[in-house]
């Protein structure tokens, strides 16, 4: 799916939002390793990367064309600072209505709005893709993230107590939420 943006932020910066392409891989790439280091309310840690750069390539080529699915990019003064996506759970009939929902931006940035027009972004993009529900799962203690979704219409619908198993602090509860967009 494609998508594009230009956005205000908080401190006044302008910052384009957009659907990645092959070409943003080696960008997309590098911030991935970058936000999984930065903070432990994500799901992976930079080792566990099981892309390349070619395969990242690969993966954004076949999102852009994906009508169901996207993977954004947040750029500021050209430099990629964020992404989001959203991705189906899964193609059989009972489940085609859902997608899910993830995002990471670098910590540098947080605060500034990037994170709330990223989630709109694909707030958007999963209404137009045909979706019911968008769900996400998020670390119980990242009460920032907690508190942008709920602003944006997302509800707790249950909790695991032992979602993650985190190599820095143990188990974390994830709070699993999701929001109607029909």
């Amino acid at each position: 799916m494609r998508y594009q943006q230009t956005i205000r932020l908080k401190n006044g910066e302008t910052c384009l939002i957009r659907s990645g392409g092959a070409d943003d891989a080696r960008a997309v790439y590098d911030n991935f390793n970058l936000t999984h280091a930065q903070t432990d309310f994500l799901l992976s840690y930079p080792d566990e990367n099981s892309f390349t750069v070619a395969q990242e390539a690969e993966f954004l080529a076949r999102r852009e064309e994906n009508p169901q699915e996207v993977m954004l990019c947040a750029f500021l003064r050209d430099d990629l600072v964020g992404t989001a996506g959203i991705e189906a759970v899964g193609g059989k009939n009972k489940v085609r209505h859902r997608a899910e929902f993830g995002i990471s931006i670098e910590k540098e940035f947080w605060g500034l709005g990037i994170g709330r027009a990223l989630t709109a972004a694909c707030i958007e993009c999963a209404r137009k893709a045909g979706y019911h529900q968008l769900e996400l799962d998020v670390v119980g203690e990242n009460a920032a993230a907690i508190a942008l979704y709920e602003s944006l219409g997302f509800v707790e619908y249950g909790r695991n107590p032992k979602g993650f198993r985190s190599r820095h602090t143990g188990w974390q509860e994830l709070v699993l939420m999701r929001l109607e967009l029909s």
